[in-house]
Formats: structure tokens, sequence, C-alpha cells
């Protein structure tokens, strides 16, 4: 952010009528937003969530307490609009799109689905690459077309959600391999694991490491070898949707991984990101303290679907309104602090 704007930014905040910081957050997310859009009168214009649906070949090793097909049945549920999702967003205001990057279902021309499917599913990375690298390049491009169309709306602000059963194994070995921290950092509960699941998953995810132990950590490298078409499809759409000046609204864990990823490519991003809210599963915390990121919530939540995003959009509206609304000392006639 150019250092002269961001002095006005300050300035017109602290002149609000309230001891300087009082509001906490919501002061924070009113000059990060304002300098993402490079104004002194932000504006939260046609705010969206975009959900990416994708099946994982690794699902097929145990590593979920729910079945593969629930990936599918999920997203005929956002679909229908019975989702938590769709409770959210409704409430929040958000329009909500699905995307199906690439799930094991034909679901033909289903109402509402947004199909950019580059294939039924990934491959079990236990045994081999879960995807070519002509995929996940495809996964990036078809995220930039679909920014596009989202931008093309006046939408400045794009929450980002994901279903995959199997997506938080993918998760956790990605962030394991990109920050080099131990999988046992990485690896959590999940959908709801009993202790004994729990060990299981982590031992097949040890084999998986072990099998790839020659890749790299770079983005694109640990994206193909492990990720899912939908936290590709997700971090082309972060890296398209940063360089269009907009909102980057970041759910929990997967959605938090698939960031670390489009940083990795695009690292100015990172002004653009806010982090909706701290997610139980055990390696969203050391992820976020890597990044250095604040959540906006902490509510115990590990659900995915983008719900943080469409539960803490309201508090970012709050400080748009703070910014624009409130009085300043000047105006309102108000004394200020003497001392």
């Amino acid at each position: 952010m150019d250092t002269l704007l961001k002095g006005q930014i300050q300035a017109k905040i602290d002149q609000k009528t309230k001891p300087l910081g009082s509001l906490g957050m919501l002061e924070r997310l009113a000059v990060q937003i304002s300098g993402i859009q490079q104004t002194l009168t932000p504006a939260l214009n046609n705010p969206q969530i975009l959900v990416f649906a994708g099946s994982h070949g690794i699902a097929n090793s145990g590593v979920s307490a729910y079945p593969p097909a629930v990936t599918a049945q999920m997203v005929l549920n956002f679909l229908q609009g019975g989702a938590a999702i769709n409770v959210l967003t409704r409430q929040a205001g958000m329009a909500l799109q699905v995307v199906d990057a690439g799930v094991d279902f034909d679901f033909g021309a289903a109402k509402g689905l947004v199909n950019m499917k580059v294939r039924r599913g990934t491959r079990n990375f236990l045994e081999e690459p879960a995807m070519t690298t002509q995929e996940c390049s495809l996964c990036i491009e078809r995220a930039r077309t679909l920014v596009q169309q989202v931008a093309g709306t006046g939408c400045n602000v794009i929450g980002f959600g994901e279903m995959g059963i199997g997506n938080t194994s993918a998760a956790s070995v990605m962030m394991s391999k990109r920050l080099q921290r131990p999988l046992a950092d990485c690896v959590g509960m999940g959908t709801g694991l009993s202790d004994v699941q729990l060990a299981h998953k982590l031992a097949i995810l040890e084999q998986a490491m072990d099998r790839h132990a020659a890749v790299g950590n770079s983005p694109l490298e640990v994206l193909q070898t492990f990720g899912g078409y939908e936290m590709a499809m997700m971090a082309g759409a972060m890296v398209a949707a940063g360089e269009r000046g907009m909102v980057i609204l970041v759910d929990g864990f997967i959605a938090t991984v698939a960031y670390l990823c489009a940083v990795g490519i695009a690292p100015e991003i990172a002004d653009n990101a806010i982090f909706c809210h701290e997610s139980e599963e055990k390696g969203h915390r050391i992820l976020l303290q890597y990044l250095q990121a604040q959540p906006v919530l902490q509510l115990g939540m590990r659900l995915g679907e983008g719900t943080g995003c469409a539960l803490a959009f309201p508090i970012l509206r709050s400080a748009v309104a703070i910014i624009n609304e409130m009085a300043s000392f000047d105006s309102a006639g108000v004394n200020q602090k003497e001392i």
C-alpha cells in the first residue's frame, strides 16, 4: 500500500469519535480494505462465495470418516439450498456459486452448478501423483476465467470454500511439504475420526510422503502431487482475484492451504487476504501463525464450505461502515483527548 495513502486512511480512522484503537479489529479491517481498494471510501460490492468441489483418490485409502460418495451428495445438497453454507450466505446477503472442479459423479445439466470439471476425481497420491502437470495448469486457467466472470458482475469481494472428502489429508501433506514441518503437526481429526482412525490416516499419509520424497516444495509441484482439483482451482482463483484488486476471504484449513500455494505463486496477493476464522483442525493454528495472520473469528468450527467467510462478512461490512459513516471529532463537535 502507498505510504501516503496508508497514513491518510489511518488518520481518518483515528479522527473518528472514539479513543484511539478502541474498535480493535474493525479498525484494522477498515484500513486493510481501504488499502486494497486504494480509497478513503471503501465499498463491498456484490459479494460472492465460490465453493469448489472435487473428489480425492486418497479417500479410497480410508483416511476419512465419510465415504467418497459424500462429495457428490453434498454438492447436490448445496444445489438444493440445504447446506450450512446456503443458510449462512442467505443470512449474510452473499451470492453463492458451486463449482464442479473434479467430482467423481455425472451431474448432467444440474441447475446452478458451474461445470469446470477437469476429471472425475484425482488419482490416489499414495500410489502416484494426484494430477498431471497439464491438469494442474488447466485448473488455474479455468479459475482465472471464472474470476473474470465474477468480476464482470461488479463483485469486488470473493469468499473461498470447498467440498471434497479426503481433502484434509491432501491439505495436511501439502502443508507439511510446503512448510517443511513434521506431518504429525499438520494432520488432524478431519471429518471426526476416532483415535484409531487418526493413527491410520497418519500412517497412510507418511507412506505417501515417503513415496514422493523427491518432490520439491514449490506451490505447483505440491498442488500437482498431493492436491485436489478443487484446491488447485481455488489457488488459481485467489491469484486471479488478487490481480484484480479484489478482497480475498479465506475460510478454514483447506482454503488456507490453497492460499499458501496461491501466495507462493503470487506473493503480492497477501495484502488482499482476510482470514475469516481459526479452524479446529490441528494444523490451521500453526499455519495461521506461520502466515502471521489474525483470523476474524474463532468459533470452534471445522466444516469448510466457506462457512467462515459467510460468518465473517457482516463484520467486514461493519468495518466499512465505520470508516464511511462514523462522525469525526470535528464534524460532531466532540473534544478530543487532552493528554
